[in-house]
């Protein structure tokens, strides 16, 4: 696990805390060139998720003997999604090696809560450190799934929670999408500056 420090609100820029040592054969990949251009482009991997969960509900009302949601808790969860936007950060964090410093804030443009690191992995544990904050949304939809249609506040909360915990890592997704793309196999994965990298081994 590495050391992880809370920044609070993010001053400066967010690339400042990622500038760790960059080996010289270091191969910058093909990534979008700023946060907008990455919220466009991975867009379409929130669409598999929203199909999901659409389907889920359907498939809930169709075999429960009684309506199973209480609208008004659908948002509450959307609520408590967004407000475990740290504890998704945290579950990026703890995948780091243990020699990193992962720094954790909230940045003013674009608001978001975010980890930021610079140290280098192997491509396996690049992709499992982008994707275990899916967990936040896999429980809750889970949880939908199995619960009686009786606890229509709990099946509320848990399809709200869901609806943030899967599509909010849409950009994790995109870059281990890129990573299996265009990082060789054995290779480590680095993040520097505004950039992701990959390092020959």
């Amino acid at each position: 696990m590495p050391k992880i420090k809370w920044l609070g609100i993010i001053k400066g820029e967010p690339a400042n805390y990622q500038k760790g040592e960059l080996a010289e054969n270091a191969v910058k990949m093909k990534m979008p060139s700023d946060m907008n251009e990455m919220m466009s482009k991975s867009m379409i991997f929130a669409l598999p998720f929203i199909i999901l969960i659409a389907v889920s509900v359907f498939l809930k009302v169709m075999f429960s003997e009684a309506f199973p949601l209480n609208f008004w808790f659908i948002p509450i969860g959307v609520v408590i999604g967004i407000l475990l936007a740290v504890p998704h950060e945290l579950l990026h964090a703890v995948i780091f090696p243990k020699n990193a410093v992962a720094y954790i804030g909230f940045s003013k443009n674009p608001p978001a809560a975010m980890v930021l690191a610079s140290y280098p992995m192997k491509k396996g544990r690049f992709i499992l450190m982008s994707l275990l904050p899916l967990i936040l949304g896999i429980v809750p939809i889970v949880v939908f799934w199995l619960a009686p249609c009786q606890l229509k506040e709990l099946n509320g909360l848990m399809l709200g929670m869901a609806a943030v915990g899967l599509t909010s890592p849409r950009p994790d997704i995109y870059n281990v999408v890129q990573v299996i793309k265009q990082v060789p196999k054995g290779c480590c994965v680095q993040f520097y500056g505004d950039d992701t990298y990959y390092i020959p081994q």
